[in-house]
């Protein structure tokens, strides 16, 4: 029996890396969900972060309409001081919450649901905890010219897996987690659906 095909249901090129570098055969569709509506749905019912994640993970994965396909849906949520961040609409919003976020902890609610034949099959979620260091305004200058808006793609405002470390005097948790998609347990996960070798 042929292993069903693989979709990631995600525009994001950081959680296509990480499964291409992983060797996973996959294709990648980018899908439309009204992420503020529902995160902030979650949380007006008392949803923690974590079940909120897994419900827009799910969103994302059932939104695929692939039959007999295993489809993964996947999203983050940035907890601080008991608020849930997203990403920011420009680099005045970016500046805002890095200097909200310096010289504290915050976590990374980080889930994924697979779906096929119309029903979630699977879900996975981690918070990674991370420390941001008491960078200076010089710094965050520097840091902003040189990402750019390439730091509106990420909830924290940065990519752990470049210039973004920088930012950060401690990291707790697996660092494709932090990166948006954990593949130790998806992998685990995707050898039992005979997707990847046992």
């Amino acid at each position: 029996m042929r292993p069903p095909a693989l979709i990631l249901a995600s525009g994001s090129a950081t959680r296509r890396h990480l499964l291409t570098a992983a060797g996973v055969t996959f294709s990648a569709r980018a899908v439309a969900v009204d992420e503020p509506a529902l995160r902030d749905s979650a949380q007006a019912e008392g949803a923690s972060a974590q079940d909120a994640a897994l419900v827009l993970a799910g969103a994302k994965a059932q939104r695929v309409r692939a039959p007999d396909a295993l489809v993964i849906g996947a999203d983050q949520i940035l907890v601080h001081a008991d608020r849930w961040l997203g990403k920011p609409d420009d680099l005045a919003g970016a500046r805002a919450q890095l200097w909200s976020l310096r010289g504290h902890t915050h976590s990374l609610a980080t889930a994924m649901v697979a779906w096929r034949d119309g029903r979630a099959i699977w879900q996975h979620v981690e918070s990674p905890q991370l420390t941001m260091r008491a960078f200076s305004e010089a710094f965050m200058d520097a840091y902003l010219d040189a990402e750019g808006h390439e730091v509106l793609s990420s909830v924290g405002c940065y990519r752990l897996e470049g210039r973004g470390i920088q930012l950060f005097s401690r990291v707790v948790g697996d660092h494709s987690a932090i990166l948006g998609l954990p593949l130790l347990p998806l992998l685990g996960f995707l050898r039992a659906q005979g997707v990847v070798a046992n």
